[in-house]
């Protein structure tokens, strides 16, 4: 076991002993460009207990982290907040080497855990609101199911006042910086806005209930620790707040224009629509998915009013990459967008027609007449575009002073 190594302190009973993926670009279809960090933590207590693993290749960064507070023999137990196999991929191995007397979870996780990782030895399945003791301090454990498992749970450190929260509160990002107060707040705005979009936001009305929950406990929580990114020891209100913003959906005075294009027909059609946006006074942001990825545009409607989007038609169908988004869109289910549609093709046309399907199915409220074009835009046509820019921003402008 090598000693290059080192566990962090992150609070008086609490050391983080997790790993740093450098390299990692795709998590699920998510595009994580920054890296991750794959975080597991040590309570040394009476009984030493270890929350959470990491994903397979990374057992040995963990196991030399541990050792290097104490001989990873002496763990006694092992609690898995969250079965996703970057948190439980190595529990196997740790299990073998280490022979805990009891590893825990919820009871969906002892279920996931044994289809995941067919063990032969005992998981131990807690309660909703039961509390386990090591000894000099114990811990509460809070079912989250759906943020963003069925089976994931918190886990309440009270002597530390420590949040284990497993995926809920974290970022794809590595960095040898530990805690949230060590990294730029634009950065940190970003990497969560991003996670929440991509991962949390199917989920949100299950987040707002857990707030809620967590804020009845009358718990005391002075550092969360996630499993992804960095450890949050300061201003807790920064993505407390952010969570329930984020969870609340409240539309806002921004439009999102995505576009697949062939030879820039479509593309033409997409500069005059958001140049009208823009004059209107919305936000406006554009993307051609010939350059953004499907990550980049639920971070974009986020925190958005409007999606109105655009394809060229390709053997019948809008293009590839067009589908690709409005799937990924779909599965992430945002709400309270209004929305619009619009698009070129040379002799059938059928894309727009998908569109409105796909935007409708997603209970977006498409509110301006759609925009075909037959090969090349004339200015007739891109005054079309332009006015179903300004129906777009009028309607938007409505319902924001309805809310």
């Amino acid at each position: 076991m090598t000693d290059i190594y080192s566990a962090i302190q992150v609070s008086d009973h609490v050391y983080w002993v997790g790993a740093i993926d450098w390299s990692i670009r795709d998590f699920h279809g998510y595009t994580t460009p920054h890296g991750s960090t794959y975080n597991a933590y040590l309570i040394l207590a009476d009984k030493i207990t270890l929350i959470d693993t990491v994903k397979k290749p990374f057992l040995e960064e963990m196991l030399a982290r541990i050792a290097s507070v104490i001989d990873p023999a002496k763990i006694d137990y092992i609690i898995s907040n969250h079965s996703e196999q970057d948190h439980c991929g190595c529990l196997s191995e740790v299990v073998g080497r280490v022979r805990p007397s009891k590893v825990f979870a919820s009871a969906a996780g002892v279920k996931n855990l044994g289809e995941i990782l067919h063990n032969d030895y005992v998981i131990q399945a807690v309660r909703d609101g039961e509390t386990l003791s090591l000894g000099n301090m114990e811990l509460t454990f809070m079912e989250t199911r759906m943020i963003h498992w069925p089976d994931s749970m918190f886990t309440f450190l009270a002597k530390d006042g420590l949040l284990f929260s497993q995926d809920a509160f974290g970022m794809h990002l590595a960095t040898f910086e530990r805690f949230a107060d060590e990294l730029p707040a634009d950065m940190l705005e970003y990497e969560a806005a991003t996670y929440y979009a991509n991962i949390v936001l199917p989920y949100s009305p299950v987040v707002l209930k857990a707030l809620e929950k967590v804020a009845a406990t009358g718990w005391e929580i002075r550092t969360i620790a996630p499993d992804h990114g960095p450890v949050w020891r300061r201003d807790l209100g920064f993505i407390l707040d952010r969570y329930k913003k984020w969870a609340v959906q409240k539309p806002a005075n921004k439009a999102v224009v995505v576009y697949a294009t062939m030879w820039h027909s479509t593309e033409s059609m997409a500069k005059a629509i958001a140049e009208a946006l823009a004059q209107a006074g919305v936000s406006v942001k554009i993307l051609s998915l010939n350059e953004a990825h499907r990550s980049e545009v639920i971070f974009e409607l986020l925190e958005a009013g409007a999606l109105i989007v655009g394809s060229s038609t390709l053997n019948n169908n809008m293009l590839p990459q067009m589908a690709d988004v409005m799937t990924y869109i779909r599965g992430l289910k945002p709400v309270n967008l209004i929305g619009a549609v619009f698009g070129s093709f040379g002799w059938s046309g059928e894309s727009v027609k998908d569109l409105e399907t796909a935007l409708k199915g997603m209970k977006v409220d498409v509110v301006a007449e759609t925009v075909s074009v037959r090969h090349v835009p004339g200015p007739e046509a891109l005054e079309k575009c332009h006015e179903l820019g300004r129906t777009v921003a009028s309607e938007l402008a409505k319902r924001l002073s309805q809310k």
